[in-house]
């Protein structure tokens, strides 16, 4: 076993010592101590430096917060389709970089089943069955993110409560097992979101009773759903669909599996025809299909951690390269 290093820390000598040392025979605990001496004396008198740099970080992050705040409010549009490229493009470099094939492989089937999904509300004239066909594959990612979140969740409580050595499991991969599957939860539950919001709102100008900006083109019927455009109360002999409906407090009916996918899957909590706020409390009156709203609600708040702030960060990191602060 090898014996344990100490070195004293103190000036060019000290640094010079730490250089010396081989860390090959050391054990993994020993090579860390020396690993973080050398990073303290590299680090030494560099405290106005790295004030410096603190500063910049927080002015940035204020600064970027600020610009982001005034493009969503002024031009929404863009924001939207810029922040859902970013979190559709960033993991795809880092995940090429780290060589993280197992997740390539998933973004890339999530990819091409949403790039059919999507082509397909974009198309004019909509088919009749694409709005409820982009609803069911949305509904079902954000019911997968759900559940493989939840499990993350769990795992990495389990581990840290240390049930796992129950299991006989090691901590460590009990943790690398929660934290990829929550992070795998969040990231596409994220990114089918804002794919689903474009989707709506591309199929609700289509079908005509729902405008972003304006007035609706067509008048709604108290027989037909606004977000499918298809007939609420079908005859015997007539094509249609029939299942249960909801009723919105401005009085317009809709199919409730319609309802629902507009507002939770597509983020969307106004009526798609009068724009009227929908109270979801009162829609979700199920203590158990409460927690879908609030899900929805931490993904719409990490859609910023994880567009922006790669970004941010890659922007401090410029910014103090310029300035000669390392």
């Amino acid at each position: 076993m090898a014996a344990v290093v100490e070195v004293e820390v103190g000036g060019a000598a000290g640094e010079r010592d730490l250089e010396e040392v081989d860390l090959s025979d050391l054990s993994p605990e020993e090579r860390w101590r020396i690993e973080h001496a050398r990073m303290h004396a590299k680090h030494r008198g560099h405290e106005a430096m790295h004030a410096e740099m603190v500063l910049i970080l927080i002015a940035t992050l204020v600064v970027a917060q600020l610009l982001l705040v005034q493009w969503k409010q002024r031009h929404p549009r863009s924001y939207n389709m810029v922040t859902l490229f970013q979190m559709w493009v960033v993991p795809l470099y880092f995940t090429v970089k780290l060589h993280w094939w197992r997740f390539l492989v998933i973004w890339v089937l999530f990819s091409a089943v949403t790039a059919f999904v999507t082509f397909r509300a974009t198309r004019k004239p909509l088919v009749q069955t694409t709005p409820r066909l982009v609803y069911k594959w949305f509904l079902l990612i954000y019911k997968i993110s759900y559940a493989t979140g939840i499990v993350g969740y769990m795992a990495v409580m389990f581990t840290l409560f240390g049930i796992n050595l129950l299991f006989r499991v090691k901590p460590e991969d009990a943790m690398d097992f929660g934290i990829s599957l929550l992070f795998y939860g969040l990231y596409y539950g994220v990114l089918e979101r804002d794919f689903a919001e474009m989707c709506a709102d591309y199929m609700a100008s289509t079908i005509g009773f729902y405008s972003a900006s304006g007035m609706p083109t067509k008048h709604l019927s108290d027989s037909v759903c606004a977000v499918c455009g298809q007939q609420i109360f079908v005859d015997v002999n007539e094509e249609g669909i029939i299942e249960n409906t909801y009723r919105l407090s401005c009085n317009h009916v809709f199919h409730e599996f319609c309802i629902r996918g507009w507002c939770i899957v597509g983020k969307k909590q106004t009526c798609p025809y009068c724009k009227e706020k929908v109270d979801l409390k009162r829609m979700f009156s199920n203590p158990w299909e409460r927690p879908h709203v609030m899900y929805g609600q931490l993904l719409d708040w990490l859609r910023y951690l994880v567009a922006w702030q790669p970004v941010i960060i890659g922007l401090v990191q410029g910014i103090n390269y310029t300035l000669g602060l390392e």
